[in-house]
This record gives structure tokens, C-alpha cells and sequence, in this order.
């Protein structure tokens, strides 16, 4: 179970789950070595023993992966943590389209326009690649607030030219937008996606969709004999030419659909043109009785009526019962050979195919003994095996295998042991005139305990120290420590080194040095004659003398007395003037 803080594969950090499938769950997840966020997709644990599933599952990035388009999600990472499958992928911020159709109901017919043309641009750019996606449905298309759509969800999106039709090929999408040849039992091709396109295109527009059901049946057969709704009788101000549109796309027959989403796109691109906007109603080309697009059908001769069926020609009778008796032995035969076939194509790989074996777990035992009961089970082991660090396993012993223990593969399958290496080793540097708070911070995230320390230095001209720099650590660099070691951090607690404030400063210029160097001055001021005015004739601390930051001190500074020593000498100086 994904829990909201675990880390997947040891750098995807989980948030918060944003949804949950039949198939998978998403989570909101922090990329630590990227600094984004992103969206990570995790195989549901039920389902990630079984082979199927994982092929499946793993489809969908190898099928996103190749594909690079402004309107398709963009595929990051995808990979196996302790069991857990995961897909990792572009984090978009915004609403499905789903959603928005229950909010606001039908959409204008400008807005479908823009999201069409941008699904249809994005469904041809899959289909360049030979990727059809086969469950398109507003469900897995997202839209930003600025108008932009994004397709997600290619999990069950298939290589066109693909050979494997058995579970790949079959019937996986919502059947409210399953095209009817699927319906059918057909498989699904890149008509199939077009269909899917139009039934989404009549909900954007009318806010419901078109064929309803008690049940997915009753449904899927209303698909396959129903024709789709006029979307100009539900909402008069659409364009019979955007019906159109619907129309087409939305074909039972797939050969009166468009022939590529691309001619799909440049048909909606010009859909609005003023000329368009009287066309008539689209007719279809071929009987849309007939959903197989592959079937022939022959066309009638211009001025006679098509044959439905063809004249059944007289059977001639061989009159040599001899004959006849070599055409039952030669067809006797040729059956016994048919046999022998399917039972050397069919019974017989059958019989001798590889056995399903279940991974035996082998976590924390030796590479040897982990080896030996692999091979017992049936499996053979990688000669190269992979290592990791680990709090739990003791070095030299085994963490997990990949594919993982339980899974279920085909017997003789390869499986890569990862072995521990002890515990995580921390290399230390030399952190000299880095922030201290800084370097704690990262080495804390390391799992070491970090400590800062004051370290007395005397204040020098040649060395300017900065507070909350480092100056020294107690352990050397290159050094290792493991998780749960200590570290010290010294910054420098700096000793000053008084002046000679009685050589010529002034009252000011010793405040200001007071300020830089952290400390506070006293003034005390004696009156006197004998000195000019605001002269220094004192302090209380003696030049060189060590103090720390907040230290207090007194400085004497000379206040002119301003009175007469008699009145007589006030007198005569009232007669001077």
C-alpha cells in the first residue's frame, strides 16, 4: 500500500493520491532530483503477480513513451520499487473533461471545436506511430485553464502492427464509446479511435451522451444497430456542417468513416467556414449494415441492380463412381493431415509449453543459498547481480530479486538478485566558509546529527570572519560516516582587540566602531579647560585588550566648562566687549 510521505524507487516523494482504477492508482508525487512535481501511476497490488497485467501495465509507457506531442501527457519514468510497478509522468493541474461536462453540461460549439482540434492533432501524432489507443473518452483527456487538453491513460493503447490478439486485442474501453465492430467481437483499429472521437465530440455538445442502457449490453448493442442522435434536433444553433462532422466519425460501417483522424481534424478545422455552413446532410456510401471494413462488396453495374446473392450454379454429377471413390479417399486424406496439424500447431506446444512458476522470496539469505533455491524452482539466475544500499540487510545478502518475489512467470525465466551493501556510507567534505545552518540541513536529510558550535579567534586584519560561516568540523573530509553518526560545526565567536582611542578619535568615530564590532560605549563626560573640547582623555579598557561581541564599555570624553571662576572675571570680559 502506497502511503502519503513514501518514497518510490527513492526519489519520488508521494503527496496525496489524485485517482484510482480498475487497473492502477495515481499519486501526487515530489521528483527530489528534479524539483518538480509529478504524477505517478501505481499497478494495483492484487494485480502486480500477474504476468498479464505487468505486460499490460508496462505497454502503456513503452507506448506514451514514443510519442511527443503538446496534447498527450508526457511519459518520465517507469520502473519496479520492492513489488510495486510504477509509471512516472507529467503532473497536470487541471480537471477531466468529464468533469467539466457535469458542471457546465453542453460546451459552445467554438470550444468543442478547439478541443477537437487539438484531441484529433494529438490522435493522429499516436497513429503516425502506429499507437492506437482504444479508450478514448473524457475520462482520460485533461484541460488546463488556459483551454489546453492533455490525453492520458494509454494503458491499454496497442502497436497497430502488433502480432499478440488475444488479450491486447480485446475489448477493454468504456462501452459508452466502444465503436460497434468492437462490439461486434472485431478487433480494434485506428477507425476505432475515430469512432470513439465523434461519440465524445456529440457529448461535448449536447452534455449527455448518445446511447444509454440498463447495461453495458443493452448498450453495446444499441451501438451496433442504433443510429447516433441528431445533434442539430437537440440544439438548432449547431451547424449541420459540425453534425456532419459526428456523423462520419461516428459511421457503424468503418469504410464510411474518415479515413485517418487527420482528415477527420482538417474536416473540423474548416467546419465553421461560411461556405460549409448550408451543406446538406452527410450520406453514407455503403450500407451501414456492414461493420466488417475488410469485406468486399461488389458494385453494381451502372443502369442494373446489385446481385445480394450470388446464382447458384447447377452441380454437375461424375458419372464414374470410380472417380468418386478417389475424391472421398483423397478427402479422407487430406482430413487426417488437417488433424495431424492441429495437433503439431496447436496440442502439442501446448503440452510441452514452459510451466508457470511463482517466484520464491529469498530476501536475506546469501547470494549462494538464494541462487540454489531460484534454480530448484525452476528459474535460471543473472551471472551479474546489482547492489544496494540498506538499513535493514546485512552486507553481502540478498534484498530483492527482480522480477519480485511472488510474481508469477514463465518457468526457465532470467531473475537479477539485488544485494545489499551495508548501510548508506556519507562522505564527508570540507565545509570551510560554507553557511553553516546550511550544510546542517543537508547533512540532517543525510540521517547524520548535526551540531553548531561557537569557537573563540582572535580578530585579525589578515582573516575577516563571518559569523555564520564554518571555520572548522571534528571530522576530517573524505571521511565516511554511516546514518545516526555526529558531526561538529564551528563558527567563529570572534575576540576584539581594543584601539588606542586617546590618539585623535573622536566621540563619533568610536561609536562607529563600537557599531561594526558589535559592542556598546558609555560616555561620560568631565568638564575642564584644559583640554579642547569633546578630546578623549580616557578609556576603560587599555589598548589590546580581548573582548566578545555585547561587551560594554567607558570612554572620558573632555566637556568645556562654560562657567567663570568669579564674577570679577565675568565683569572684565563684559567690559572686553
Amino acid at each position: 500500500m502506497i502511503v502519503k510521505g513514501q518514497k518510490i524507487n527513492d526519489r519520488y516523494q508521494v503527496i496525496r493520491s489524485i485517482g484510482e482504477g480498475g487497473m492502477a492508482n495515481v499519486y501526487l508525487a515530489y521528483d527530489t532530483i528534479l524539483d518538480r512535481n509529478v504524477a505517478v501511476k501505481v499497478l494495483r497490488g492484487d494485480l502486480s503477480s500477474d504476468e498479464k497485467f505487468v505486460r499490460r501495465f508496462q505497454r502503456e509507457a513503452i507506448s506514451a513513451s514514443s510519442l511527443s506531442h503538446p496534447n498527450i501527457v508526457e511519459m518520465y519514468d517507469v520502473g519496479e520499487d520492492d513489488g510495486n510497478y510504477f509509471i512516472v509522468m507529467e503532473y497536470i493541474d487541471g480537471k477531466t473533461l468529464k468533469s467539466l461536462i457535469k458542471k457546465r453540461g453542453s460546451l459552445t460549439v467554438c470550444e468543442v471545436v478547439d478541443i477537437m482540434l487539438q484531441l484529433t492533432s494529438a490522435i493522429s501524432c499516436a497513429h503516425d506511430s502506429y499507437i492506437i489507443h482504444r479508450d478514448i473518452k473524457p475520462q482520460n483527456v485533461m484541460i488546463l485553464d488556459d483551454g489546453r487538453v492533455k490525453i492520458t491513460d494509454f494503458g491499454i493503447a496497442i502497436a497497430s502492427n502488433a502480432s499478440e490478439l488475444t488479450q491486447t486485442n480485446s475489448v477493454m474501453g468504456s462501452v459508452h464509446y466502444l465503436p460497434p465492430e468492437q462490439a461486434n467481437g472485431n478487433g480494434a483499429t485506428a477507425k476505432s479511435d475515430i469512432y470513439s472521437l465523434g461519440i465524445l465530440m456529440f457529448e461535448l455538445l449536447t452534455g449527455k451522451l448518445p446511447f444509454k442502457g440498463d447495461n453495458a449490453v443493452e448498450i453495446a448493442l444499441k451501438q451496433m444497430k442504433e443510429s447516433i442522435p441528431s445533434v442539430c434536433k437537440i440544439n438548432e444553433e449547431i451547424p449541420q456542417s459540425i453534425e456532419n462532422v459526428i456523423l462520419r466519425a461516428c459511421a457503424k460501417n468503418p469504410r464510411n468513416r474518415y479515413s485517418n483522424v487527420k482528415a477527420m481534424y482538417n474536416d473540423i478545422k474548416t467546419a465553421l467556414d461560411e461556405d460549409r455552413m448550408e451543406e446538406p446532410v452527410l450520406k453514407y456510401k455503403y450500407s451501414e449494415n456492414d461493420l466488417d471494413e475488410n469485406k468486399e462488396v461488389e458494385e453494381p453495374k451502372k443502369g442494373g441492380k446489385k446481385n445480394s446473392k450470388p446464382k447458384k450454379e447447377k452441380e454437375e454429377e461424375p458419372s464414374d463412381k470410380k472417380f468418386n471413390l478417389i475424391i472421398y479417399i483423397l478427402g479422407g486424406i487430406v482430413a487426417f493431415l488437417t488433424l495431424i496439424g492441429v495437433l503439431a500447431f496447436a496440442v502439442v506446444p501446448a503440452l510441452t509449453a514452459p510451466k508457470d512458476v511463482k517466484i520464491p522470496d529469498v530476501s536475506e539469505m546469501s547470494v549462494e543459498k538464494a541462487e540454489a533455491k531460484l534454480i530448484a524452482a525452476g528459474l535460471t539466475v543473472d551471472l551479474k547481480v546489482k547492489e544496494e544500499a540498506s538499513e535493514e540487510v546485512e552486507e553481502g545478502k540478498v534484498i530483492k530479486t527482480e522480477p519480485s518475489k511472488n510474481r508469477i512467470v514463465k518457468e526457465g525465466q532470467k531473475i537479477t538478485l539485488i544485494v545489499s551493501t551495508g548501510t548508506a556510507k556519507i562522505e564527508i567534505e570540507d565545509y570551510t566558509d560554507k553557511n553553516a545552518s546550511e550544510v546542517k540541513g543537508a547533512l540532517e536529510l543525510l540521517g547524520l546529527n548535526v551540531s553548531i558550535e561557537k569557537k573563540k579567534v582572535e580578530e585579525s586584519d589578515e582573516i575577516e570572519y563571518d559569523a555564520d560561516k564554518v571555520i572548522e568540523q571534528s571530522v576530517e573530509p573524505g571521511k565516511k560516516l554511516e546514518k545516526g553518526d555526529s558531526i561538529i560545526l564551528f563558527t567563529p565567536d570572534v575576540m576584539i582587540k581594543y584601539p588606542n582611542f586617546l590618539t585623535g578619535y573622536t566621540y563619533e568615530q568610536i561609536e562607529a566602531w563600537a557599531k561594526e564590532h558589535g559592542v556598546t560605549v558609555i560616555k561620560q563626560e568631565i568638564t575642564s579647560n584644559d583640554y579642547p573640547d569633546g578630546t578623549i582623555i580616557a578609556q576603560e579598557k587599555p589598548e589590546g585588550y580581548l573582548v566578545y561581541p555585547g561587551t560594554t564599555f567607558k570612554v572620558t570624553v573632555v566637556v568645556l566648562n562654560k562657567k567663570p571662576d568669579n564674577i570679577f572675571d565675568g565683569i572684565r570680559n563684559n567690559n572686553d566687549d
